[in-house]
């Protein structure tokens, strides 16, 4: 069966020269003022009772440049300033659908310094990537090879807070390919004591990034706010905090990509917990350490890890009582407190580990979704049938 291949991107740091540097942020704030102009046209239209599509903003672009105000913009590249339009396009494209609210304005301080281009806004040459206005190739720290015989479709720079720069190549990988099929399936509890329990007893410990950091990022941050705002020193002071927190969230994503990346190697199905995690960070004594361990951003990885290569990912509803429920009689115990991290069933007598239960129960309820065909991820999307762990009819059924 012929498959299609993954549009994957593949992200490098490089070292722009001083030129390059301030072409490069010339272009970010052209994208910037671009943008929030299309917004704010397009608002006070949404205020008229009138709508605006791309096409329309696309002509005010040109009608802006042509002033004298604005006669800057003329000076960077035009593709990422039409791209900038297209992800405005895109996010109201969301919120009428209701998938995001509304949008917001890019702020100086805040946003995300980015611009992309398209095929037409750079050139990629003998592994040199050359972008438009500018005569000399980006110096790339080639971490990684790009796939043979593949040359980029879209290409995103951007800066992060902490003053590094990086070079996003979009492009089809024909290396990924579903996995020979496993027999295997695992249920994965995560938690703060243990970043993972999985069903078969294994316990990964969780490594706090954060914690470990705790001290510098305080000093760090103590100093910044000592400094004279607007002044030269303060934002020393600020990169100072940036990289620290770079350091951070870097090792973090490293670890939920090997953990991820072997999970899915290993099973066939991967049952987890459909948490809210934004609600349970509103948590004030453990709100720091819910935010990192990134349950999120762990599920995410899992999710788009699975679908390139063929596993399953099921969601068990966040209600059902997997630490409550013994996985050996099924005898539902009443409370359990947090600090209960061992009990023993009053039916059965099985003495169980409070994670390896719940992750358990997460696998065998996971199996039962699987196999009845219920919606596996209710907080995400509409199911598409009714949830194996409630048995009570539909109302909307006939």
């Amino acid at each position: 069966m012929a498959t299609t291949c993954v549009k994957r991107a593949f992200k490098y740091r490089f070292h722009p020269t001083d030129a390059q540097a301030a072409e490069l942020s010339r272009t970010f704030g052209c994208v910037r003022k671009v943008y929030n102009l299309a917004l704010a046209a397009r608002t006070q239209a949404w205020a008229r009772q009138e709508r605006i599509n791309y096409n329309q903003t696309s002509a005010m672009l040109t009608a802006w440049k042509k002033t004298e105000k604005l006669a800057y913009l003329k000076e960077v590249s035009s593709v990422p300033l039409q791209q900038c339009l297209r992800h405005l396009q895109g996010a109201f494209t969301n919120f009428f659908g209701k998938r995001a609210s509304y949008p917001r304005f890019k702020s100086r301080k805040k946003s995300r310094r980015s611009a992309e281009y398209t095929t037409s806004g750079f050139r990629y040459r003998g592994g040199k990537l050359t972008l438009a206005k500018m005569t000399e190739p980006l110096d790339i720290v080639w971490s990684r090879p790009l796939p043979e015989g593949v040359s980029p479709s879209t290409v995103t720079v951007s800066q992060d807070a902490a003053g590094r720069w990086f070079v996003s190549l979009l492009c089809e990988d024909p290396t990924v390919r579903p996995l020979p099929a496993a027999g295997t399936a695992v249920g994965i509890d995560v938690g703060l004591t243990h970043l993972l329990t999985l069903s078969t007893g294994e316990k990964v410990a969780n490594p706090r990034h954060e914690r470990k950091d705790r001290a510098r990022l305080a000093k760090a941050q103590k100093a910044l706010a000592r400094k004279v705002r607007g002044s030269v020193n303060r934002e020393k002071a600020r990169l100072r905090v940036a990289r620290v927190r770079a350091r951070i969230s870097d090792r973090r994503r490293d670890t939920l990509h090997k953990l991820t990346t072997r999970l899915v190697r290993e099973n066939q199905t991967l049952v987890i917990e459909d948490l809210t995690v934004r609600t349970m960070v509103r948590n004030r004594s453990l709100a720091r350490a819910i935010s990192d361990a990134a349950w999120s951003e762990f599920r995410s990885l899992l999710e788009y890890k699975a679908a390139w290569y063929g596993r399953e990912v099921i969601a068990v509803d966040c209600f059902f009582p997997s630490s409550r429920l013994c996985s050996t009689c099924g005898t539902l115990r009443g409370q359990m407190p947090l600090g209960v991290r061992a009990w023993t069933c009053e039916s059965c007598g099985a003495v169980h580990d409070r994670d390896v239960n719940a992750a358990r129960n997460l696998l065998a309820a996971g199996l039962a979704v699987s196999v009845c065909g219920a919606g596996a991820r209710p907080q995400r999307s509409t199911p598409s049938g009714p949830s194996a762990l409630k048995q009570k009819p539909s109302r909307r059924e006939p």
